[in-house]
C-alpha cells in the first residue's frame, strides 16, 4: 500500500462479529476464557486490548516496522524506551530536546545509574568522539524541539552499526508521513500521539514502534509489566486521527511554508527557523531525508527582548497561546517559559533557546487569515 492507503487501511480489519468498519470500543477491563488458560487472544487489558492492538497495528503500518505500543503519553513511551536499559549503560542524545524529554533524562534516571551526554549532532564526528563501549542508546530528535535543527539518520545509524546500540528518533514533528526513520535505518521510532498523530488537541498518547519483532517483544514486555497503557477510548481518538494524517500534515506543511516566508519579510523579525526555507543551514538534508518540512515554525526578534515576544503571544488571535502542537488549531508559544522551562536557564541560552524565541504550531486554517493575525499581533 502507499502511504494514503496505509493510513486508513494498513493493518486494520472489520470487526468479525458484526462487520462495523470501524474498530469498536472495547470498554472491558478482562475477557471470557473457555477454560482455564484458553481464550480468543485477549485475557487482560493491560497486556492486550483490541481497540488499542488495532492502532497498534496501525503505527507498525505507517512506519514500517514490526511492532507497534501505544502508550498513555510521549514520555511514558520514552520512559519505556530507557528500562531497556541496565545501570552503567550510557545514553548519547541530541542536545536540542523536548523539555520533558531531558528532564526525564536528567532528573529521573540519572539516579538510576544511567549517564545522559548531550551533542550537537550536525557533525557526525561529534557523536563518533562521545561512543564509548558502554554506550547502549542514541536518542534523536529531528526536527528538534523548538530549534529545527536536523539529524542525518542515516549517518547516525552508520555510526552505531556493529556496535550493539539502539538508534531511537522521536519522529513527532516530521511524522511518517514526512519522514519514516526505520526505512532509514533506525531501530526504534517514538511518537508524541498526542501532537500530529491524534491530530485534534483532545488526547494525550504515545507511541513506539520497533524495527523487528524481537525488539517489539522486549518493549511489549515492558509495558505489560509497567502498566503505561493508553486506554480503548484514547486508542479510537488517535487511530481515528491517523486516518486523515496525510491530508492533514500536506495542508500543514503547505500553511508553515507560508508563514515562514512571511516572517522572514518581516522587519521585526530577526531569524525565522524553518528545514524549507533556503536559509536554513541544513536546507539540502531536510530535502533529501524529508518528503516536506512539515507545520513548526520558530523565529526571533531583531529586539532580542523577552517583552516583545511575550507581548506578541498576547495578541494573537486565530492562533492560541498555549502549550503543545500538532492540531488542526494553530498554537503559539514561548519555549523559555512554557515548554522548556524545565531546562536549566544556562543551558536554555547554551543551545540558542532565547527568551525572544516564539514557536508556532501553524495550524491548517487558511493561511491568509494566519498571516494577517501575524500581522497584528506585531503591530
Amino acid at each position: 500500500m502507499n502511504f494514503n492507503t496505509k493510513v486508513i487501511h494498513g493493518g486494520q480489519h472489520h470487526e468479525s462479529t458484526t462487520g462495523s468498519v470501524n474498530v469498536p470500543v472495547f470498554l472491558t477491563s478482562t475477557f471470557a476464557q473457555k477454560s482455564p488458560g484458553v481464550h480468543s487472544g485477549y485475557e487482560y487489558s493491560r497486556a492486550a486490548n483490541p481497540t488499542r492492538q488495532a492502532l497498534e497495528d496501525s503505527l507498525a503500518s505507517i512506519e514500517n516496522g514490526a511492532r507497534g505500543l501505544a502508550f498513555g503519553s510521549g514520555l511514558a513511551a520514552i520512559d519505556c524506551v530507557l528500562k531497556l536499559l541496565n545501570p552503567g549503560d550510557e545514553v548519547v542524545a541530541v542536545d536540542d530536546l523536548y523539555g520533558g524529554t531531558y528532564r526525564m533524562f536528567t532528573r529521573l534516571f540519572e539516579k538510576y545509574q544511567l549517564k545522559f551526554t548531550f551533542v550537537n549532532f550536525d557533525d557526525a564526528a561529534k557523536i563518533a568522539g562521545v561512543i564509548t563501549d558502554k554506550t547502549k542508546l542514541i536518542w534523536i530528535e529531528t526536527p528538534t524541539n523548538p530549534l529545527m535543527k536536523l539529524v542525518d539518520i542515516k549517518a547516525v545509524v552508520e555510526i552505531a552499526k556493529g556496535k550493539d546500540i539502539l538508534v531511537a528518533v522521536d519522529n513527532t514533528f516530521a511524522t511518517p508521513y514526512l519522514q519514516r526513520p526505520i526505512d532509514l535505518g533506525a531501530d526504534i521510532v517514538m511518537h508524541s500521539a498526542t501532537k500530529y498523530l491524534g491530530g485534534h488537541s483532545d488526547v494525550i498518547a504515545g507511541a513506539l514502534i520497533a524495527k523487528d519483532a524481537e525488539l517489539g517483544e522486549k518493549l511489549h514486555f515492558i509495558q505489560f509489566a509497567s502498566g503505561g497503557i493508553l486506554g480503548p477510548h484514547d486508542s479510537y481518538l488517535v487511530l481515528r486521527g491517523i486516518k486523515t494524517l496525510a491530508l492533514r500534515v500536506q495542508r500543514h506543511s503547505e500553511n508553515g511554508m507560508a508563514v515562514a516566508k512571511y516572517l522572514e519579510s518581516h522587519p521585526a523579525v530577526a531569524q525565522v527557523i524553518y528545514p524549507g526555507l533556503e536559509s536554513h543551514p541544513q536546507y539540502e538534508l531536510a530535502k533529501s531525508q524529508m518528503k516536506d518540512f512539515g507545520g513548526m515554525v520558530s523565529f526571533t526578534f531583531k529586539s532580542g527582548k523577552k517583552e516583545d515576544a511575550v507581548k506578541f503571544l498576547e495578541k494573537v488571535r486565530v492562533f492560541t497561546l498555549a502549550e503543545s502542537l500538532g492540531g488542526v488549531e494553530s498554537l503559539a508559544n514561548h519555549p523559555a517559559l512554557m515548554t522548556h522551562a524545565s531546562i536549566p536557564a544556562e543551558k536554555r541560552a547554551e543551545l540558542g533557546i532565547t527568551d525572544d524565541l516564539v514557536r508556532l504550531s501553524v495550524g491548517i486554517e487558511d493561511a491568509e487569515d494566519l498571516i494577517a493575525d501575524l500581522e497584528k499581533a506585531f503591530s
